[in-house]
């Protein structure tokens, strides 16, 4: 079956930066399943996905502007430690954390530690980065009515149930 819209894919997936290091890649227990069609990964990567089949692999390269877009300078802002997601007990310079904002939760990089705050560079982590998205697609199937409703795969088979 060829990937078109409405339909889940399930894939691994390692993404390298322009050295080649591996900067993050998926558990093989836990692969990545996404809606495609559905904006749920970066618009360019999904578009080089269309038409491609079970047992494909895929490499595609993104400058920043396709990705997670260009470092923005002086992103950085001051937050309450009580609103970073599940904060680490020792928080450090340079560590990833998630932050609660109005829009949901966002991945940031801490800059400075305080005592009750800290500030976070609001950029993507990988903002500024080209990246290469080395894709191994499992398998595809036709999504549930309830996945097409709801925009956003719920699973492997499509049976995972979510709060939300």
């Amino acid at each position: 079956m060829n990937i078109e819209a409405g339909q889940v894919v399930v894939m691994d997936y390692k993404v390298l930066d322009e050295t080649g290091e591996v900067l993050e890649e998926s558990n093989p227990a836990e692969p990545m399943v996404y809606l495609h069609g559905h904006r749920n990964i970066l618009p360019a990567l999904e578009a080089a996905l269309g038409g491609k089949a079970e047992g494909e692999l895929v490499s595609v390269t993104l400058p920043p502007e396709q990705a997670y877009g260009p470092r923005q300078e002086g992103a950085v802002d001051r937050v309450p430690i009580k609103h970073l997601v599940k904060p680490p007990k020792k928080i450090q310079s340079g560590s990833l954390v998630r932050v609660n904002t109005k829009e949901g939760a966002r991945d940031a990089v801490v800059v400075k530690v305080g005592r009750f705050n800290v500030d976070l560079d609001s950029n993507h982590p990988y903002a500024g980065k080209t990246l290469t998205f080395d894709l191994q697609i499992q398998t595809v199937r036709a999504a549930t009515a309830e996945e097409l409703a709801h925009g956003h795969s719920h699973g492997i088979q499509g049976s995972a149930s979510h709060h939300g």
